[in-house]
C-alpha cells in the first residue's frame, strides 16, 4: 500500500509547487504524509460532507483544488466551516492536499480545459509566469559530453514549450592540476592537465534545479565538477495565467453566448455590453480573473471569459472587448475530472474515487 507521500510525489512531479502563486496556500494541509494511503477521493472542494464522503468510501486522503485553510488559523474550535473541516479531518484521520495555482498556472491545466472545450485553437498562455528558468553551463571531456548531456535531458534540461532535448555546446581546451590527495578522472596529481572538452549549455524549469545539479553529479566523470547555474529573466512562456487564442470561424457575440453556455455546461452568463463586432480571438481565465482583463484588451482578445467580476469591472472592456464572468464554480468544475485522471493513469489499480458532492455555495433561483 503506497504511502500518502508517494501520492504527493506524483502530484508534485505532475504539478511541480514552484507553479504556485506566492499568495497561495498548496500542498499538504491536513494529515501526516508518512501514513498508508487507504484510498483517494478527488474533488474542487474539501468541505465538511466532502470529508464524509471520503470517510464512507475509506478513503484516508481528499486530494482537492480549492484550499480549505488559506490563511493561518490561529484557533481550531469549530466556529467556522473552515475549523469544522480541519477537526472532522483529523479525527477521522483525514489527510488534505491541494492543488489551486499549481493548475492554475499548469501548461495543461484549468485554461487548458476551458480553450479544449470552447475549440479555441492555436492557444498560449495569457500572462506568463516570470522568472521560471534557470541555465546550466558545465564543462565535460568530449569523449562523455553525449553521455552527460543525454543524462540532463532524460532529467528535463532542454525543454523549452513544444521543443525538447535543446542545448548549445561548444568545444575548447579545459585545464587543472590536482592536489597530492586528488583522484583526477584524467592526468595524474599534481600534474597540469589540458583536456579537449565540450562546453554544455542548457535551460531548464527552475523547480528542477536540484534534480538537475544532482544529475550532473552523478553522470559527470570528474571528482570536482565545474558548472554554472543562474537565474534567467525571460518568462516562462509556457507556464502562467490563462490562456488566448481564436476561433476557426468569427461568430456574432449572441451566437458567441449561446456557444459558450453549451459548451461549457452554464446556465447563466454576465456580460458587458455587446462592442458590435464579431467573437474571434477569446481569452480565458478559470476562476477570479478580474486581474487579467487589461492583459487580454491589450492582447487584442474580442472576449474574456472568467469570473467574478464586480460591477465596475464590467467597464474595463472598454467598448473593445466583451467581458464574461461566468461563475467561479462553472469555470473550474472540469478541474476534478483533470486530477482524477492524471491519478488514474498513474496508479490504475489504486482506489481513486471521484467526489459525488456538489461543492458550489452559489445557487441561482
Amino acid at each position: 500500500m503506497p504511502t500518502i507521500q508517494h501520492i504527493i510525489d506524483l502530484l508534485d512531479e505532475w504539478a511541480p509547487p514552484a507553479y504556485a502563486e506566492d499568495f497561495d496556500n498548496v500542498g499538504l494541509l491536513v494529515g501526516d504524509a508518512s501514513k498508508s494511503c487507504t484510498g483517494i477521493l478527488v474533488s474542487l472542494d474539501c468541505i465538511e460532507t466532502v470529508v464524509e464522503e471520503a470517510i464512507d468510501t475509506h478513503c484516508n486522503l481528499v486530494v482537492c483544488f480549492h484550499p480549505i485553510v488559506f490563511s493561518g488559523l490561529k484557533k481550531i474550535t469549530g466556529k467556522d466551516y473552515v475549523e469544522r473541516v480541519v477537526l472532522k479531518a483529523i479525527r477521522n484521520d483525514v489527510a488534505i492536499y491541494a492543488l489551486h495555482t499549481r493548475l492554475d498556472n499548469h501548461p495543461d491545466g484549468v485554461n487548458r480545459i476551458l480553450v479544449n472545450r470552447l475549440k479555441i485553437q492555436n492557444s498560449r498562455v495569457l500572462i506568463p509566469k516570470p522568472s521560471g528558468l534557470k541555465k546550466l553551463n558545465t564543462y565535460v571531456p568530449k569523449k562523455n559530453s553525449a553521455a552527460v548531456l543525454q543524462a540532463l535531458h532524460s532529467a528535463g534540461a532542454g525543454a523549452i514549450g513544444n521543443y525538447s532535448e535543446c542545448s548549445f555546446t561548444l568545444e575548447g581546451t579545459g585545464q587543472y592540476k590536482g592536489n597530492e590527495i586528488s583522484d583526477p578522472h584524467l592526468g595524474k596529481p599534481l600534474e597540469k592537465t589540458q583536456v579537449d572538452e565540450v562546453q554544455i549549455q542548457v535551460v531548464f524549469e527552475s523547480y528542477l534545479n536540484q534534480h538537475i545539479q544532482k544529475t550532473l553529479l552523478e553522470a559527470h566523470p570528474y571528482e570536482s565538477v565545474a558548472y554554472e547555474i543562474y537565474s534567467l529573466d525571460n518568462t516562462l512562456s509556457t507556464v502562467g495565467m490563462g490562456r488566448i487564442g481564436k476561433f476557426a470561424e468569427p461568430m456574432e457575440e449572441g451566437a458567441f453566448l449561446t456557444y459558450v453556455k453549451q459548451h461549457l455546461n452554464v446556465n447563466l452568463i454576465k456580460h458587458s455590453p455587446f462592442i458590435g463586432k464579431k467573437i474571434e480571438t477569446i481569452a480565458v481565465l478559470g476562476g477570479s480573473g478580474s486581474f487579467a482583463i487589461a492583459h487580454a484588451r491589450q492582447q487584442k482578445a474580442d472576449a474574456f471569459i472568467t469570473a467574478d467580476l464586480k460591477y465596475h469591472q464590467f467597464y474595463q472592456g472598454e467598448k473593445t472587448m466583451l467581458l464574461l464572468d461566468i461563475g467561479h464554480y462553472e469555470s473550474e468544475q472540469y478541474t476534478k475530472n483533470l486530477i482524477f485522471d492524471y491519478l488514474t493513469k498513474k496508479m490504475p489499480n489504486f482506489a481513486i474515487v471521484l467526489s459525488s458532492v456538489k461543492t458550489n455555495p452559489v445557487n441561482y433561483f
